[in-house]
């Protein structure tokens, strides 16, 4: 982990990092690092989406609402949506606005359920190589499978606890393949969790243990219980190359997906990705695969909560991971619980911010609209964190951008009909 270097600031840094301290809506564009100049090795990714292959029979016999132990979300056309936008904003978005449909994810319903299942086999893969190193890797994927199931790696899993600090959807992801796996579960979870989350993660085998602190507080927890645990793994949301490799499977399934839809991208038509960022894991995975697959033709904006900055905070800042939410006098706290966070991951900071595009703020109020806009209008029903990038594209510094605009959907098909019905109830009012 290299450390955060602190340069001279220019004048038009100190007014953006004013305007990020007051809580005003903010846009930064630049341009990125060339997609060639990306260090990462794109062999994480192939190793990732073979993997999640080798899994796909486990996967589809403990959870049959993924499409044959393939967990993938569909893209959709937003026309409705767009249409109502232009009107409401006053300008046409140049290009088509599609939706990337993560709400609606098997297995745990966000966008996290890419990179936290995949990390969670990962620790199984090395777990049955221990166990045997000629049965881990059979030619069948199904004897692989009976593998996991057997009593032997279950013995074996059973003294394996994973722990992780989530502020919900990470937490659910783990806490849902952790367990039907063998694995004790233990999840560290932030004030800003959810009640049905925390009771679903319960449902599902997992421990929950509950601070009173924010996303920074649990993660620290988690991390300090889980040295005290003898064979524990700990998943460690802000530095984590398994759950990179896994949110960076998206792309590769996405280019294929557009190509089915009709859309072509290039550099006379660049798709333009709009994704809710919270400590930076999700969106930098996807940052990373889209690079690969699309090179300088993508252009990614990280979208966060106004008193929840701590991406745009520690890029523009220079500080990386040493910043604070609270430094900047900034609460943390937000109605997209996903996105309540104080710190962001170096290992975003160090390989992937450099090629991303925008930085921008939102308001809670837009985004809990964005509830009832893509519910009304698309019968989408999703989080608060969700819409974080729907009204981006009509910013002014993005007035007149050509292309394919993607906005890139979080959670949300898990929620209680309850607690849908009086989201959607408080979203009408904005």
């Amino acid at each position: 982990m290299s450390e955060p270097t602190a340069e001279p600031m220019s004048e038009a840094t100190t007014k953006q990092l004013a305007r990020l301290r007051d809580a005003v809506p903010t846009t930064w564009l630049r341009t990125p690092k060339p997609a060639s100049e990306m260090s990462l090795d794109s062999g994480l990714i192939t190793a990732a989406e073979a993997r999640l292959q080798r899994f796909a029979p486990w996967l589809a016999r403990h959870f049959p609402d993924t499409a044959a132990g393939i967990i993938e979300s569909p893209v959709q056309r937003a026309a409705q949506v767009q249409g109502f936008l232009d009107s409401r904003f006053g300008h046409k978005l140049q290009g088509q606005l599609w939706l990337k449909r993560d709400d609606s994810l098997a297995v745990s319903g966000s966008i996290k359920a890419r990179g936290g299942i995949h990390e969670v086999l990962m620790v199984a893969e090395r777990l049955a190589d221990e166990l045997d190193p000629h049965k881990s890797a059979p030619q069948d994927p199904e004897q692989f499978a009976d593998l996991l199931d057997s009593a032997p790696f279950r013995l074996a899993a059973a003294r394996r606890p994973i722990l992780v600090g989530s502020t919900g959807n990470l937490g659910l992801s783990i806490g849902t393949v952790g367990p039907a796996l063998g694995f004790p579960t233990q999840v560290h979870v932030s004030v800003d969790a959810k009640v049905w989350k925390k009771e679903l993660l319960r449902a599902k085998g997992a421990q929950v243990i509950e601070h009173s602190g924010l996303f920074s507080e649990a993660i620290a927890q988690a991390r300090t219980a889980a040295k005290e645990i003898p064979g524990a793994y700990f998943v460690d949301d802000e530095y984590s190359f398994g759950l990179l490799a896994g949110y960076a499977v998206a792309a590769l399934r996405l280019e294929k997906q557009l190509h089915e839809s009709g859309v072509e991208v290039s550099h006379e038509n660049p798709l333009h990705v709009y994704l809710p960022c919270g400590v930076g894991g999700g969106p930098g995975g996807v940052t990373f695969g889209l690079k690969h697959v699309f090179g300088d033709n993508v252009h990614c904006h990280f979208v966060e909560p106004t008193t929840s900055p701590c991406m745009f905070l520690g890029v523009l800042s220079g500080k990386g991971h040493t910043v604070s939410c609270q430094d900047y006098g900034l609460s943390g706290h937000t109605l997209a619980d996903g996105l309540a966070v104080q710190r962001p991951s170096q290992l975003i900071v160090d390989y992937v911010a450099p090629h991303v595009s925008g930085f921008h703020t939102v308001e809670d109020t837009v985004m809990l609209a964005g509830v009832d806009w893509l519910h009304a209008r698309e019968e989408v029903d999703v989080e608060v964190s969700a819409t974080a990038g729907l009204s981006i594209p009509w910013r002014e510094d993005l007035i007149g951008a050509q292309g394919t605009h993607l906005v890139w959907l979080t959670g949300g098909s898990l929620v209680p009909a309850h607690e849908r019905e009086e989201l959607l109830r408080q979203a009408q009012h904005f």
